[in-house]
């Protein structure tokens, strides 16, 4: 029995094969490179170089849109860790600048990444408090703990989602810890302020009295 059909078919089989492995290997590679560039593009936000991480993002937004030329509807699913991370850099860039988060088109990413990596800006936000409460900024450590639960309360309803979106019910699970975290942090804050603050009208009461 001739296989002359087989042969052609398999002959197109394997060119089409090794040019999704070649922009396979393209795609692993480079998502590796926004990866960095978005990790060091936070370190320098939180380190108050915001040039410097603007500069990365940049970087980062520009090889996502070269990497994107590789997928060609099949491949969607290696860009997903350096999407994810593109917009956990990108809105913790405007809690930074105290601008609207970024909406899915500013950004061009897929749906789960977008969700994905606002999930993940909340413990980049609950680092911000800390840093706050440190410098004792309270009220704006107050303001970013109200962002966390409106962003957390927003995305919540997508937890049924679970088998389209994965992870995102282990993401909120993360989120709603961290959330209670703070709220610790914060109440304990709090609570040792109004003890100062009573302390310290205790003393100019005796100081009166005396």
């Amino acid at each position: 029995m001739a296989l002359e059909n087989v042969q052609a078919t398999l002959k197109k089989s394997s060119t089409e094969l090794d040019d999704v492995e070649q922009r396979r290997e393209v795609l692993i590679k480079g998502t590796r490179g926004v990866i960095m560039k978005c990790s060091k593009s936070i370190m320098a936000l939180h380190r108050g170089k915001f040039e410097d991480a603007t500069k990365l993002l940049e970087g980062a937004q520009a090889e996502l849109g070269s990497l994107r030329t590789h997928v060609r509807g099949d491949l969607e699913r290696y860009l997903i860790n350096a999407e994810q991370e593109l917009v956990e850099a990108y809105q913790l860039k405007c809690v930074y600048e105290k601008t609207s988060l970024a909406g899915i088109d500013a950004l061009n990413v897929a749906t789960s990444s977008y969700l994905l990596g606002l999930l993940d800006s909340i413990g980049e936000i609950k680092r911000m408090i800390y840093d706050n409460l440190r410098t004792e900024r309270t009220s704006e450590a107050l303001n970013l703990f109200a962002l966390m639960e409106d962003l957390y309360s927003s995305i919540y309803p997508f937890s049924v989602y679970d088998n389209i979106v994965p992870g995102i019910k282990r993401k909120l699970d993360v989120a709603k810890l961290l959330i209670e975290n703070a709220r610790s942090t914060l109440t304990e804050e709090s609570n040792r302020n109004l003890l100062i603050k009573r302390m310290d009208n205790l003393e100019k009461q005796l100081g009166t009295s005396s």
